[in-house]
């Protein structure tokens, strides 16, 4: 038995909190500890073939022995995993607290701690679309996404689909990275993210952490603005303007020089010219926020780059 695999004895799942593409996220309780249970399916729906499962299943072995020893304070902490669902038993609703759902066979169980209060930074960004966000909490979120980032980088490992709907901000105000390593079942069930997806990967180049450090881009632009980037294009349009046209979301005027130089180096078209995640926290943490700087809010715009349609979801 691995050293991550856990006790089912000590398991208790007690709600669905989420529905993603790689399966679904359950709110439980492991050894009285608070966790999220995430169900990893990847072969009941026919898409993947016995031999494409297989390897599925040894990547995922791989992965969690990585998982296991990460320790950052913007990770969620690993907590076990299982690679088989047999025993494991999914409270069904509106029925009797004694029946249960079995999970497909082919299913795999990561549990990790759960983010309390947790809301996407999606939806966070949402919720300050119209006012928009201090700039001391903006450079504290890039922070924690570049500082999360940089640890998984420095770990060799890449999160792979660097998006706000795959972060978290919990009831501190503290961001947190999920989802990383699950793209091992994405390969197979894919996402539209086309729009933080750097050009040499639309363009069919093998993904890197440079790739990442785009995405990363995007995001911190999203942070700044509490906005999205090209909310009037379609994917395949988007695609195409980023990796013929050079397309890149407009920055502000009232956006600081060097929060806007951040922005331009990460999302360059040459992957060689984009810094590391080390590099990138270093550059955060070097800007100004004791004078403010933020994104001006849509009704106090004078003078300041707004955008000139609604853009947000």
């Amino acid at each position: 038995m691995e050293e991550w695999e856990i006790d089912w004895a000590k398991l208790d799942i007690r709600n669905v909190i989420a529905h993603g593409t790689y399966g679904t996220v359950y709110r439980g309780a492991y050894d009285s500890q608070d966790v999220a249970v995430k169900i990893l399916d990847w072969g009941e729906d026919g898409i993947a073939t016995a031999a494409e499962t297989a390897a599925l299943r040894a990547s995922f072995q791989q992965e969690v022995a990585v998982w296991h020893k990460l320790d950052h304070p913007n990770i969620p902490k690993f907590v076990g995993a299982s690679m088989g669902t047999s025993n494991l038993k999914i409270p069904v609703k509106n029925t009797s607290n004694d029946s249960h759902n079995s999970p497909p066979s082919r299913a795999c169980c990561v549990i990790v701690e759960f983010v309390p209060g947790g809301t996407t930074l999606k939806n966070f960004l949402i919720r300050n679309r119209r006012n928009k966000l201090a700039f001391k909490v903006m450079i504290q979120l890039a922070l924690d996404l570049s500082k999360g980032l940089s640890y998984l980088h420095s770990k060799k490992i890449l999160h792979r689909d660097v998006i706000p709907e795959n972060m978290l901000v919990d009831n501190h105000g503290t961001l947190k990275i999920v989802d990383f390593g699950i793209t091992i079942i994405e390969a197979h069930k894919p996402r539209d993210m086309t729009g933080y997806m750097a050009p040499e990967f639309l363009d069919g180049k093998p993904y890197n952490r440079k790739c990442d450090v785009y995405s990363f881009g995007f995001c911190l632009w999203e942070i700044y603005c509490c906005d999205m980037p090209y909310p009037n294009l379609s994917s395949a349009d988007v695609s195409s303007a980023v990796v013929r046209q050079n397309l890149r979301p407009e920055i502000p005027r009232c956006c600081p020089s060097t929060l806007a130089s951040v922005m331009r180096k990460c999302w360059d078209a040459n992957p060689d010219n984009r810094p590391e995640m080390e590099e990138v926290v270093k550059m955060l943490y070097a800007i100004d926020n004791s004078k403010g700087g933020g994104m001006i809010p849509e009704d106090q715009s004078t003078g300041c780059f707004c955008f000139s349609t609604p853009r947000g979801p």
